[in-house]
């Protein structure tokens, strides 16, 4: 199985102590509906930066869509809670006295969610998140991947003027990113173990609505192209996308094909294991089968024992409130929770 070859990055069980171990995966993430990145309310530009086209070409200073860190870890985060919350392994805050909730200012601190991507805000401490994120960067400009589009607002009768033939006020031009737009990222996973590695992954496969008004628009799909495991962190996505930007045959327009962004991707990233620090990449075929590995855990059948047991995993660390915040303890008893 290809999940063992990761062995040597992987950690055995968890441990609140890091060690050293990570394993990147390199993500390519694909609009397939109108999409909006932005960080304020409605009528924002979208998020973007100046950045140089490529690695070789450093001169050309381009303005790129950027689909920030927490655009992409929030998601993903809720898409794995609502599992969690399906099999009730989501605990009450020992803050607040509620269920577990993203947003609240009250972490159970004992759930998986809360081990692997952190909490900061609990009443007994805090954890660091081991799901580390960067910003991802288009691989085309922002002018040739962003289009307009006009709101307006109906009364009940179909058309702009209500009853008493008054024009409605509700008319905007809103900025969106088009389909087939490709976003290229990379996520640092620290110590983490084969079952949060296949809980990870997971998230990141099965989220496909990202960005604002993601009821009706936010469609996007996430593909995994490298998994590697080092003792240091992969090039940034920054760099990974100019790198890609300097493989392909120039001049780049919407709509850009999939397999060829792809194939030039898994080039660039082909002689990564010769980077400081970096010791494995798994194969085509290796991957496939961790992809498969995962699918299969995540599958109605194994679903909730795969969680379930990744849930036991944490208990030795769930500790009681008085004993977590006793100083020059030594004996710590495990609390006993319903799983």
């Amino acid at each position: 199985m290809s999940i063992n070859k990761l062995n040597p990055v992987l950690a055995p069980t968890y441990e609140n102590f890091p060690k050293g171990r990570i394993v990147s995966l390199v993500v390519l993430r694909t609009t397939h509906s109108e999409t909006i990145f932005r960080t304020e309310g409605s009528g924002e530009p979208m998020c973007s930066e100046f950045v140089p086209a490529g690695l070789e070409d450093k001169k050309t200073i381009v303005q790129r869509l950027v689909m920030t860190k927490r655009k992409q870890v929030a998601p993903e985060r809720r898409r794995g809670r609502e599992f969690l919350r399906a099999h009730e392994l989501l605990y009450t805050s020992p803050k607040e006295g509620s269920l577990c909730s993203l947003n609240t200012n009250a972490p159970c601190e004992m759930c998986v969610d809360c081990f692997l991507y952190g909490f900061a805000a609990g009443g007994r401490g805090a954890q660091k998140s081991r799901v580390w994120t960067e910003d991802a960067f288009s691989i085309l400009t922002t002018a040739q991947a962003v289009g307009d589009r006009t709101i307006n607002a109906i009364f009940e009768n179909g058309t702009m003027r209500d009853e008493n033939g008054k024009a409605s006020t509700a008319l905007n031009t809103s900025e969106y990113i088009k389909p087939g737009v490709h976003f290229i990222d990379v996520v640092t996973l620290k110590d983490v173990t084969a079952d949060e590695l296949r809980y990870v992954i997971g998230n990141i496969l099965l989220t496909s609505r990202y960005g604002a008004v993601s009821s009706r628009v936010g469609r996007m799909e996430n593909q995994i192209l490298g998994v590697f495991g080092s003792i240091a962190e992969l090039p940034s996505s920054l760099e990974l996308v100019q790198a890609t930007y300097d493989a392909l045959p120039k001049p780049l327009e919407h709509p850009f094909d999939t397999d060829d962004l792809s194939a030039a991707i898994k080039q660039v990233i082909s002689n990564w294991t010769n980077k400081r620090g970096v010791s494995m990449q798994l194969s085509e075929d290796e991957l496939t089968s961790l992809i498969a590995d995962v699918d299969r855990h995540w599958s109605e059948e194994e679903r909730d024992n795969f969680l379930k047991r990744l849930d036991k995993s944490y208990q030795p660390f769930r500790l009681p409130p008085a004993e977590k915040k006793g100083k020059g303890k030594s004996k710590k008893t495990p609390v006993e929770t319903e799983s």
